[in-house]
């Protein structure tokens, strides 16, 4: 069992050199154009739909059936929402089906967690590792609500243990950015940050860990607009990080004033 620990530890130097920074890049300027997003090599991103087959035409007698079409696309974004998603979303009112769908990235940078955060230059970083995230696949779909475009996004990711870990809990730190991606600079349209518990329950297996955001929206573009639309998903430990020292603040005791000290100089009595 120790052998096989040490020789996966030699493997994450490798794959942790390879993945790059662990630390999230939703904080960082928005002047410039973002560069584009390489996925994860696990990971699938479901962005587009193929079309239907064609039907089948019919087989002479006594020969093999067929052999069954895959899937489409658009069959497996529907089915990663109706397995994954912890309930049945509710028809919405007044919503235009039809409406293009911002594309949906990996943020570059921002592809991998690692707990704990890498240790300082020169540790030994596959040592001091508990658990690693990564991505395995993400859908979308879209409707318009009057002047709103309601997504649901679905993403699916995989939790690996590393020497220094074991079985328990983690939360995964997950940030959700829907980015206009101009030739003359970004903006960020809109933003969340959603934390969910995950539970490691063995060291020899993967978990996998889904969750499906339903009714992300921000306002709805030009048409000319939208088409610069980009989704962005990434582990983002750093914003959790600073979410809760600013809720440690606003929650802290504040400080008594201090006591006046009598002056021996003014009389009394």
């Amino acid at each position: 069992m120790r052998r096989d620990r040490l020789a996966f530890a030699a493997l994450l130097v490798i794959a942790v050199g390879a993945a790059g920074c662990s630390g999230s890049h939703f904080g960082a300027s928005t002047t410039a154009a973002p560069s584009a997003a390489a996925p994860a090599p696990a990971a699938t991103v479901a962005n587009t739909t193929t079309a239907a087959p064609p039907p089948a035409t019919a087989q002479p007698a006594g020969a093999a059936p067929p052999p069954q079409a895959s899937p489409s696309l658009k069959d497996k974004i529907t089915n990663f929402f109706s397995n994954k998603s912890a309930t049945t979303p509710q028809a919405v009112a007044n919503a235009d089906p039809d409406a293009d769908c911002p594309y949906i990235d990996i943020r570059q940078g921002a592809s991998t967690l690692t707990i704990p955060p890498p240790p300082p230059e020169g540790g030994n970083e596959a040592m001091t590792l508990k658990y690693q995230g990564d991505f395995v696949r993400a859908a979308r779909d879209c409707k318009v609500v009057g002047n709103q475009m309601v997504m649901r996004i679905g993403i699916q990711g995989r939790i690996i243990v590393g020497p220094a870990g074991g079985p328990g809990e983690i939360e995964i730190p997950l940030r959700i950015a829907v980015v206009s991606a101009l030739t003359t600079g970004s903006k960020t349209i809109a933003t969340k940050l959603i934390r969910f518990p995950v539970t490691v329950r063995s060291v020899e297996t993967d978990t996998t860990f889904t969750h499906v955001e339903e009714g992300f929206a921000f306002p709805m573009p030009s048409a000319a607009e939208l088409a610069s639309y980009i989704v962005y998903i990434g582990f983002d430990p750093i914003g959790a990080a600073a979410e809760d020292q600013q809720k440690a603040r606003a929650t802290a005791p504040a400080k008594p004033k201090p006591k006046t000290k009598p002056n021996p100089a003014v009389p009394t009595g």
